[in-house]
């Protein structure tokens, strides 16, 4: 790789991410996020502007230590009457990075003459100096100095003398990276690339980066025709994260600079494998689902559901994948849906582990029982499990683990003694186990009436079935199939579970009442953890 143009990455999710609405890091967050950045190949890594907040302060007061990455503290130019090595905020960037070998700091300055004009409300020129000595005095201390030129391409588009002085400022006061920032993302990207180009005529494009935000969805792609133009810096965050509308989404700009278009990133082909991980570790960390349909990483990327589709890519991938999952750490995955034909399905079943000729009659009975439950509401491109169970009951596989003779749920709503609202639901549940002699009967509470019947279910399971020990639910979704009836209509209920050591699956069900979908999606749910975990029907 070391052959191709470098292109050096910025990683701001620690900083500029946690502007995101309802995104709260704590210190260890950023800590844990840092290490997994350095692992991956990132050249610099945002921790935050220090004095600006206790996290912040509290990062690097115990920095991460990192192998590859240089750690970047982030604040601004030095304040209007004062110099710049008596300034507080410089001198708290001094400060924090002090125990921090080869920290870099990354100073944002204005460069639109309107900021300059209401916002400083100062003289243009002494904006200039501003800039000039803050850059000057990191470079004094022993730090690797950055500039982020903060809403340069608005400024550049109302005054580019002055907005080209800014930038040109920061460059002669020894600035290793001069940062062109669309602050209100509203540029576009053929906009981007001749800004981009008319910079680099004054300044060599290896000290230029580019710092994008996404508010007319094209961060990725303004950041990209910055390179094209000669940058050689990208600023963004993983998985996209940041204020408003979010920033330049590094999770999909790696792969798209060193698998379409030739550059050498940093990222080696192992840290490329591990996109998919680093992605969802941050939505892990937000407590939040990944996104399905996220670019190389979601589990939609290589997910294919048309017929004629699967068809092909059997044939050759190439046909309907641009890269190959894999070299992103993902996996190709076929959806099996009412537009399925046989050849989703015969792939799907080789997923699985399924092994039938393919012009075995009961292909043929699986993929009309898929089209007819899908006309009854039954989704299964997003229940992978519940797909697995009916296959595998199609084709005679699948033992009889349980059956429910009856169950019944109570809800009650009432104030107690002390005045408090107070609201429990009660489920008794009657099943036959095999090799159990007399129907077991069990009742149990829960904080609504799924989690009593999934905890009544689990509680007369698992004397028979250990493998249920540590099961629980994760997310519950209910949709309304045919609205125009109210609450007459027919409902899905789509259940994911996991087991504290596995991955999740997801389950389906459908019915007119809620509770009975959502106990077809329960029993389908219990059905696959105990096939997956191996367990045995008890003998008679």
């Amino acid at each position: 790789m070391t052959d191709r143009p470098r292109i050096h990455l910025y990683d701001t999710t620690l900083r500029d991410g946690a502007q995101t609405q309802g995104v709260d890091f704590t210190a260890a967050d950023k800590a844990a996020i840092a290490r997994e950045l350095d692992a991956l190949g990132i050249d610099y890594i945002e921790g935050g502007w220090p004095g600006a907040n206790p996290t912040d302060d509290a990062f690097f007061a115990d920095p991460p230590l990192l192998k590859r990455a240089r750690l970047t503290a982030f604040g601004m130019t030095r304040r209007p009457g004062r110099s710049a090595g008596n300034d507080p905020g410089l001198n708290a960037l001094f400060n924090a990075t002090d125990r921090v070998p080869g920290a870099g700091v990354c100073l944002v300055g204005k460069t639109w003459d309107f900021h300059v004009d209401v916002a400083l409300n100062i003289p243009r020129g002494e904006n200039l100096d501003l800039i000039r000595d803050s850059v000057a005095e990191t470079a004094a201390r022993g730090r690797e100095p950055l500039f982020d030129a903060e809403h340069f391409f608005d400024g550049y588009k109302a005054n580019p003398d002055y907005a080209l002085a800014c930038v040109r400022g920061a460059y002669e006061g020894g600035a290793r990276w001069i940062v062109l920032c669309d602050t209100n993302g509203g540029s576009l990207p053929h906009e981007v690339e001749a800004i981009v180009a008319a910079v680099a005529r004054e300044i060599p494009g290896d000290r230029l980066g580019i710092h994008c935000h996404n508010d007319t969805e094209n961060a990725v792609a303004n950041s990209l025709a910055a390179v094209r133009a000669g940058a050689r810096m990208i600023q963004g965050t993983l998985n996209g994260l940041g204020e408003r509308c979010g920033n330049a989404n590094l999770i999909s700009l790696i792969p798209t600079l060193t698998l379409k278009m030739g550059y050498d990133t940093g990222v080696d082909a192992e840290g490329m494998r591990r996109l998919v991980h680093v992605s969802r570790l941050l939505d892990d960390r937000l407590n939040r689902a990944p996104n399905r349909h996220a670019a190389y990483v979601g589990e939609s990327a290589f997910a294919h559901k048309g017929g004629l589709h699967v068809s092909a890519v059997e044939k050759d991938p190439t046909s309907y994948e641009h890269v190959p999952p894999e070299s992103v750490g993902n996996r190709r995955h076929v959806v099996v849906s009412d537009q399925a034909g046989r050849s989703n399905v015969l792939a799907r079943l080789r997923e699985v582990g399924i092994a039938i000729e393919p012009n075995d009659p009961r292909v043929g009975a699986l993929v009309e029982a898929v089209k007819r439950r899908e006309f009854e509401g039954y989704a299964y491109d997003g229940a992978e499990a519940s797909f697995e169970l009916l296959a595998r009951r199609t084709l005679g596989t699948l033992p009889d683990y349980f059956r429910l003779i009856s169950f019944r749920v109570l809800d009650e709503r009432r104030w107690n003694a002390k005045g408090d609202l107070v609201t429990l639901s009660e489920a008794t549940a009657k099943l036959e186990v095999p090799g159990v002699a007399d129907a077991l009967m069990t009742v149990a509470e829960g904080n609504g009436p799924v989690n009593a019947l999934d905890t009544a279910l689990r509680k007369a399971l698992i004397p028979a079935y250990p493998h249920l020990d540590g099961m629980r639910l994760v997310d519950y979704k209910v949709r309304i199939l045919t609205p125009q009836d109210g609450t007459k209509a027919v409902t899905r209920v789509m259940i994911e579970t996991r087991m504290p050591d596995g991955a999740p699956w997801v389950t389906v069900g459908v019915s007119a009442n809620v509770i009975d979908a959502s106990f077809n999606a329960l029993f389908d749910s219990i059905t696959y953890c105990l096939y997956r975990a191996g367990a045995t029907v008890p003998a008679a």
